[in-house]
């Protein structure tokens, strides 16, 4: 069964994910909708990336589902979760260090789950302009934020259902943090369905429709970015603003 209708694109339902006998998260959902962001927020070690994780199918969760498109995916391999529409840029950014930015992107080339080809190098190079004259350096002589945007349109090159973002503004200089507002904003623009887990609320704002506050691995707030910017109560006790 895909997605039809308002059928969520991606429907995180009551997962539970432990590392060892740790538990991190606790009956967790939220759903997002095609052409949605979604910002996930919280502190330093809420569980905002053992939830990008846990749907990526690198940490596996012991009770709930996770559907993409209607399709239970929770428990499946990390390899068949992004082929079927998943694709998941990590906080460490884990690009190719000894390969060229452009092998870095070839080698992640794939059609979507539905034969999608949308997403070619060279459109890749135009939506990312920076990489182009880098194409020939190798990847790990390229600073933080250039790594930023590498691992962004290596996960473009899948031809991604649903984008993951963790912690894509952490540790880059301002320019770069906007240049990576930018990119984000002109994702969605296209259409994309992306989920961005972030500490900053303020770098969420005007990049995503609705939001997600975690704490100690559990909701406690979902609803609009407008509603959550304007929840003081929340704010302060959730969040570091």
């Amino acid at each position: 069964m895909m997605a039809t209708g308002n059928t969520p694109v991606l429907d995180v339902e009551g997962i539970d994910a432990f590392y060892d006998a740790s538990q991190v998260l606790f009956g967790l959902s939220f759903q997002l909708h095609k052409g949605e962001t979604l910002a996930l927020l919280g502190r330093n070690g809420a569980g905002k990336s053992t939830t990008m994780k846990s749907i990526a199918g690198i940490v596996r969760g012991r009770k709930g589902a996770i559907r993409l498109g209607g399709v239970d995916i929770r428990g499946r391999a990390p390899h068949v979760i992004a082929r079927a529409g998943i694709a998941f840029v990590p906080e460490d950014r884990q690009i190719f260090p000894d390969l060229s930015v452009e092998d870095n992107l070839i080698i992640a080339v794939k059609r979507g789950a539905r034969g999608e080809d949308d997403w070619t190098l060279d459109r890749v190079y135009d939506m990312l302009p920076l990489l182009k004259p880098l194409r020939t350096r190798l990847g790990g002589q390229l600073s933080g934020g250039e790594q930023q945007m590498l691992t962004v349109g290596r996960a473009l090159m899948g031809n991604p259902s649903v984008i993951l973002l963790d912690e894509p503004s952490e540790g880059l200089a301002p320019i770069m943090v906007q240049k990576i507002g930018e990119l984000i904003r002109m994702l969605r623009e296209l259409g994309s369905t992306i989920v961005l887990a972030e500490q900053n609320l303020h770098f969420c704002l005007g990049l995503a429709d609705s939001a997600v506050v975690i704490d100690k691995g559990k909701n406690v707030f979902r609803g609009s970015i407008d509603e959550l910017n304007g929840d003081d109560s929340i704010k302060q006790r959730y969040l570091s603003v």
